[in-house]
Order: structure tokens, then sequence, then C-alpha cells
């Protein structure tokens, strides 16, 4: 069942989302060659806590009976999503996805970014950038009355039009007081499918692309889902609210792409 959400929810959502973005902004000012993983989660736990919150991803279950053990997903280079953080320094060159939520006042955030550590090649700055492009061009298209198809459809034609592959097995997802509600939200479908969107809908979208081709293994730790052919992913993720017959962005990577500008 999809719960379409009043005003005062969204600002509830939204404020839960903005915590979400201050901690991947905190953790933008940290990335660096030589910082681990595992020290991305310990700032991203405090910083949550510190702020009245509570880490959703920590002990989040799956289906192979294995809680998560951390705050934040840490995917380094091949792994795409739900990668745990560890005790192996990041390296210059690598890319690190951060995905992140939250729990605030009964209301979730889900927010994630992929970093570049130090400088980067030239084909993981062009993954990245068609990844980020896919997320705008699937969010334009949540518009009442249009359809999911309509996102799923923008984010696998921009994405495969760059030579990527785009995962089938996960998905986007509605979200309010739990992380994870109806609708899911696929990277791939065609327009005009799917569920109709309604003034109140909030969903998280969030491409995730792979360099070459689209084929996954999960690895040891039955967490981290890693390319098969070992070739880079990346993955960004915003939550936003169709609000008042327009999109309403309410997580953000503004403040993450200021420290990113100023650092290089």
């Amino acid at each position: 069942m999809i719960f379409l959400k009043t005003d005062d929810e969204i600002e509830l959502l939204r404020a839960a989302n903005l915590l979400v973005a201050g901690t991947l902004a905190e953790i933008a000012r940290m990335i660096k060659p030589g910082v681990t993983t595992l020290d991305i989660d310990r700032l991203a736990e405090t910083y949550i806590r510190d702020h009245g919150a509570v880490p959703t991803f920590k002990g989040f279950p799956n289906p192979y009976g294995a809680d998560f053990p951390c705050s934040v997903c840490t995917s380094v280079n091949n792994v795409v999503v739900h990668g745990v953080p560890d005790d192996k320094p990041l390296q210059e060159g690598d890319i690190v996805s951060v995905d992140c939520g939250t729990k605030l006042n009964g209301y979730c955030g889900d927010s994630c970014y992929t970093f570049s550590v130090g400088e980067i090649s030239e084909e993981a700055r062009r993954l990245l950038k068609a990844t980020k492009e896919a997320l705008y061009k699937g969010i334009a298209q949540a518009l009442p009355g249009r359809r999911i198809g309509d996102i799923s459809h923008a984010v696998q034609t921009h994405v495969e039009s760059q030579g990527y592959g785009v995962l089938r097995e996960l998905v986007g997802h509605g979200i309010g007081r739990e992380m994870h509600e109806d609708p899911q939200v696929p990277n791939y479908g065609k327009a005009g499918n799917g569920k109709v969107i309604k003034n109140g809908l909030c969903i998280a979208i969030e491409p995730m692309v792979t360099q070459g081709a689209r084929d996954i293994v999960l690895l040891d730790d039955k967490w981290s889902v890693a390319t098969r052919d070992g070739l880079l992913g990346a993955h960004f993720e915003h939550t936003i609210a169709v609000h008042h017959g327009k999109v309403d962005i309410l997580s953000s990577f503004d403040e993450i792409e200021r420290i990113e500008n100023s650092n290089h």
C-alpha cells in the first residue's frame, strides 16, 4: 500500500533527509587516502546520534540472516551497493559510495553519494557524472499524473546511452515512517507503466550503475553487492516528495559539492 504524505509529514521527512545531507557533508570533509571506511562509519554514527536521530541501517536484517553491522554502507570501487565498512585504508584514485539512513522524530531519511578519493581516473569521473545525471533525469519525471515507469525509463535510457549497465535486482522505494515502503522504483522499465504518481508521494530514487556489464555477485559478508566483471560501480540517491504539483528534493548534495569543488 502506498501512503501519500501530508504537508506536515513531508516537513518531518525533510528534516530527516537534511540530517542525512549533513552527515554526508561531514564525510566529504574527511574523505582522503588513508581514511578507512570504519572511520567514516564511526563519524556518521556519532553525527547522527548527536543530532537526536538513529542510524536506520544499523541492525537492519537481510534474507540471509545477517543484520547490517554498521551505520552507513560504504561501497568501494567494484562494490556497487551495501558495502560493509572495514579497516582497509582508502587509496588515491578509489571511489566510495556512502549510503546513509536516519530516523528522526519518527520519519526516515535516505541518500547516497559516490565520493572520489583524491584524483580519480577520467573513466571513473565519467561513470560518476553519468550516474548522477541519471538520478536527476529520473527525478524530473516524478510529476503528478506520470507513472513510476517514466522515472525508471529515464534512468535506464540515460545510463545505457552512456554505455553503462544498470542494476535490475535492487530498486528505489517509497519512504516515510519506514525506510522501505511501497512503491518500488526500479532503475529500468517502460515509460507509461507502473503506479500513477500523485501529490504526497515520497520516494527514494537511486540509480545503481556499473561501468561494464550489469551482472553482480553477493560477496561473502552477505551484504556487499559487487560487479561480476570487477569493473567500477556507482550509486547516487535522493529522497523526493511530489508536492503541490512539482518535485521537491528533500535531501541535498549542495554542501558536498561545495566541499568537493573547494578541494579541487
